[in-house]
């Protein structure tokens, strides 16, 4: 009743897009989203302040490994 909602499954384009943990090079603040393999651009989706974060965008779009770019 009160605890955590599950996160609702969402799709990304698979054949276009990949995941990537976006980390800032001064503060090392990692953001969570998608990068265009063709055009190289970043859609940022949600900031990951833990590890609870990073679980629940693996989760919510049904990721098994994501990759770290800085």
């Amino acid at each position: 009743m009160f605890g955590r909602k599950k996160p609702q499954k969402k799709t990304y384009d698979k054949v276009n897009q990949k995941p990537v943990l976006h980390c800032s090079i001064c503060t090392g603040e990692p953001v969570a989203g998608f990068k265009d393999i063709h055009t190289g651009k970043f859609e940022d989706v949600m900031l990951i302040r833990n590890d609870r974060d990073l679980k629940t965008f693996m989760e919510m779009y049904d990721i098994e490994t994501i990759t770290k770019e800085y």
